[in-house]
């Protein structure tokens, strides 16, 4: 299936029709085919460049000149890509003309890591009590965690503290409600992972 790499530009209300959106706009990046390996007679593997450089290292570089394109500093891999969609793909650059208004896509991306963080926080825990009765530091610790003498260890999955956030989350059918193709930005209504220029990849949903 096609893929679009885009990077988040920031989130907005759009008013449409008398109705308030929040919507986000996303930077849709041109990613350039730099070869393909058909796997069937209808099946076709991608590989893709996009962020052009003028400097890579020499493996790279020998890389790059055997399939006479640009450098680019980042290359993904697109499976599972069938003839019909190839045959829509003018200049061999994979931008919005795949996409319409009214569209509803898949947006894939790592959610705003928080670091390293304790129960209260990452689990909304209430803490262990109140000030009282000499609890002194232990307001926002987890409580007990073993199992008794018997089985003598702390089970797997026990909600503890740890790294929070930085996960790989896919948000479905969000809808497309503006599309900008001289400037390569689509408005989408809803939110999508991550952080301000964070990478993310966007598939037309069809079902």
């Amino acid at each position: 299936m096609i893929k679009i790499i885009g990077k988040k530009i920031k989130m907005i209300s759009l008013f449409k029709n008398k109705l308030n959106y929040s919507c986000t706009i996303i930077y849709s990046i041109p990613c350039k085919i730099i070869y393909k390996i058909k796997n069937n007679k209808n099946n076709f593997t991608l590989f893709l460049g996009y962020d052009k450089i003028k400097k890579v290292n020499k493996p790279l570089k020998g890389f790059f000149k055997k399939h006479k394109c640009n450098y680019y500093k980042k290359i993904i891999q697109l499976n599972n890509v069938t003839n019909e969609e190839i045959k829509k793909i003018k200049k061999k650059i994979i931008d919005l003309n795949i996409l319409n208004i009214g569209d509803n896509i898949d947006v894939t991306g790592f959610s705003i890591g928080k670091g390293f963080q304790g129960v209260v926080k990452r689990y909304n825990f209430s803490g262990v009590g109140g000030k009282t009765h000499g609890q002194h530091n232990r307001l926002r610790s987890p409580g007990s965690i073993g199992a008794g003498s018997s089985p003598s260890r702390v089970f797997k999955g026990m909600k503890m503290a740890g790294r929070m956030g930085n996960k790989k989350v896919t948000i479905k059918k969000l809808k497309i409600l503006d599309i900008d193709y001289i400037n390569n930005l689509i408005l989408i209504n809803g939110s999508v992972p991550g952080k301000k220029n964070n990478y993310l990849i966007i598939k037309k949903n069809d079902k």
